[in-house]
């Protein structure tokens, strides 16, 4: 017999049900898609690129890649691609990495001649078993696949280049730039305002898919073959299509040390929202090394799956650019620790 208990139990459990259904379709409807965002100014060029895939419901993949791209063949960027500063030896050596949904991954290290990195970290993606190419091995791989070899010194980054020589000592030393920097001019810090030294940028589609590339030049007359952050996976960029995505900017070094994107995400993974996160991620950097940190520059940028973003830096000066069926070309100044 369908007596009154049961009547009251089968009543809850039915409206508890449509709780549920509501809770998950006001989540679901509440996703912020599809959006992009990249670090600094010149991410909001590349986002527009990037937006011109996303717009017609176009993957994640393609939109970074191409927004990128933008950063890697401006001339006038000399932090990613073409026109990027050189090392101590007048050579410049690019990095590069990009990862999709589905947790694949390729990168190139201290990659040279070759004007797009990122296109090359692709396909070192999409058709080796490997997830890196280094040095000439990268070279010889991106010619075989039908890229153009040729001279990324442009006249003003050499012409910069030789003034630098003048007074600089070649010396190993950590940082060695960054102590004139820091009482005369902290903006031109790596990571800040006049020295970027990446971009990044985090792409969620209109299908609830994320992708992320991230491109350098390096810092400005690094050792030659010094490798940052920016190939390596899990520290200059770090994907998630679960929970979400993160990339870095300034001292690669130190974001190795902590694997700085990976640790954005799976502090996301915890509930942190993705400012929280970035915020959390710099403070693990500070606490390790509180003096040094005190003369140069990191910062995080990441984006969950319901299109939230967030970002934190350890110096003031970090931007990044947002791009969304809401927003468009806006620049945001990331939050900073001193």
């Amino acid at each position: 017999m369908y007596n009154r208990r049961k009547f009251i139990q089968t009543t809850a459990l039915s409206a508890a049900a449509v709780a549920l259904s509501k809770a998950c379709t006001s989540k679901n409807s509440g996703v912020n898609k599809p959006i992009v965002i990249a670090t600094w100014d010149f991410g909001v060029a590349a986002n527009t690129d990037a937006w011109k895939i996303l717009s017609k419901n176009g993957n994640a993949l393609d939109a970074v890649e191409n927004g990128v791209k933008v950063a890697e063949a401006d001339v006038k960027n000399q932090t990613v691609g073409y026109g990027g500063r050189p090392d101590r030896d007048g050579i410049v050596t690019l990095d590069a990495s990009i990862m999709d949904h589905n947790g694949n991954c390729g990168a190139v290290m201290a990659l040279q001649n070759i004007k797009h990195p990122i296109s090359v970290a692709r396909l070192v993606m999409e058709k080796t078993p490997h997830v890196i190419l280094a040095g000439d091995g990268a070279l010889q791989f991106a010619l075989e696949q039908g890229f153009k070899a040729e001279n990324l010194l442009t006249d003003l980054s050499k012409k910069e280049w030789e003034e630098w020589l003048k007074t600089a000592k070649y010396n190993p030393v950590s940082n060695i730039e960054n102590q004139s920097y820091q009482q005369a001019a902290p903006e031109k810090l790596p990571g800040n305002q006049y020295n970027h030294d990446t971009i990044g940028m985090l792409a969620l589609d209109a299908h609830g898919n994320l992708a992320g590339a991230c491109t350098t030049s390096g810092m400005a007359y690094k050792l030659h073959g010094r490798v940052g952050d920016s190939p390596v996976i899990g520290a200059g960029l770090y994907i998630d299509n679960e929970i979400g995505g993160a990339t870095s900017t300034g001292v690669g070094e130190e974001v190795v040390r902590n694997v700085g994107s990976f640790l954005v995400v799976e502090l996301m993974r915890q509930g942190y929202s993705p400012e929280e996160a970035c915020k959390e991620a710099v403070m693990r950097i500070i606490k390790k090394k509180k003096n040094s940190t005190k003369v140069l520059q990191v910062g995080f940028l990441a984006l969950n799956k319901n299109g939230e973003y967030g970002a934190y830096a350890i110096q003031k000066g970090f931007t990044f650019a947002v791009c969304d069926n809401q927003k468009q070309d806006l620049i945001v100044k990331g939050k900073s620790h001193y």
